[in-house]
């Protein structure tokens, strides 16, 4: 069941009664997202650094954003963050806020990448911007003003994914730098089976049924590609992970298999599940106050996989909405 700031936000939705995503265009999609992240999200807050950045990659240069809460620091890692919005919407502006608040949770710079967006740029493009991004940002570019000695690959939603399979591209053919860890939010790994979360949560949810139809009739990926679903492919070999599922989420068993997957493969990974929340919880932190605990606990666990102890696990607390597995 939703918790109950989030019932109240779906009843809330429900009652607006406005048209499916299924109904809109991208372009139409992108703006309402962008609106609905005003609302639904906190601000920006403080931040030392805020810069633009042009990427370079095998097409053409792209946008991306550093976010650092510090400025001048000693050498560490960087984390690279991919947006959520399903291949086809999000952008710098939709997830600013939230990368802000990654990087004073982590206490890391962050760099926020804006791949490009299907239906202009069906896969795999965002796939070669994702590793093309993180090649770069190895590179330790003067642009950056700080000193990388480490990348951190992060995402959520659809960068999530393309953060794992950028992960692996990397090990494959590694980078400048080492993948110290990875981290994925809510998610999809494996297009090619019908999971029964999918079900369970096909309507009634920010993320539908029509709702992910819509997006991969756009994207248009080959679904037997690691690329697109990255559980087919070997997962021997990856940087620590924290993986992050949403209880009430029709990609919810998508991540809890890639997260088995990852430890039967002997990957140090920590699991956390956001019981009664739903897709798209990172942008809700207004919207849906308790978010905000889950976010500090997902961080405290990525900072306690970077810290490379052998128990890479998070402290417990009974009393908190997460459901926790190793």
């Amino acid at each position: 069941m939703p918790r109950p700031e989030v019932e109240a936000l779906l009843a809330y939705l429900a009652a607006l009664d406005t048209p499916g995503l299924e109904e809109l265009t991208p372009e139409q999609a992108r703006a309402g997202l962008r609106e609905q992240v005003k609302a639904a999200d906190r601000p920006v807050g403080e931040i030392a650094v805020q810069r633009a950045l042009t990427i370079p990659t095998r097409s053409g240069a792209i946008a991306g954003l550093l976010l650092d809460p510090r400025g001048a620091r000693e050498a560490g890692p960087v984390v690279v963050w991919y947006h959520g919005g399903g291949f086809v919407t999000g952008d710098l502006e939709t997830h600013r806020a939230f990368a802000a608040e990654a990087a004073r949770l982590l206490d890391l710079p962050v760099v926020l990448v804006e791949y490009r967006l299907a239906p202009e740029a069906p896969f795999p493009a965002a796939v070669e911007d994702a590793e093309d991004a993180a090649r770069w940002i190895a590179t330790r570019p003067a642009e950056l003003g700080c000193h990388a000695d480490a990348l951190v690959l992060c995402g959520d939603s659809a960068g999530g994914t393309l953060a794992i399979v950028t992960a692996m591209a990397l090990r494959d053919a590694p980078a400048g730098l080492p993948v110290r860890a990875h981290m994925a939010v809510y998610p999809a790994t494996d297009l090619t089976r019908r999971y029964p979360s999918e079900d369970e949560f096909a309507g009634g949810r920010l993320l539908t049924e029509a709702g992910r139809r819509w997006y991969y009739d756009h994207y248009r990926p080959d679904r037997r590609d690691r690329r697109a679903s990255p559980l087919l492919g070997d997962l021997t070999g990856l940087p620590p992970a924290v993986v992050v599922t949403a209880g009430e989420d029709p990609v919810r068993d998508e991540g809890r298999a890639y997260a088995a997957a990852l430890v039967t493969a002997g990957v140090p990974t920590t699991f956390l599940e956001a019981a009664g929340h739903v897709h798209a919880f990172v942008l809700l932190r207004r919207a849906v106050p308790s978010t905000q605990d889950d976010l500090a606990r997902a961080f405290s666990a990525l900072s306690t996989a970077l810290d490379a102890r052998p128990d890479h696990s998070a402290g417990r607390d009974d009393r908190s909405p997460w459901e926790e597995a190793r």
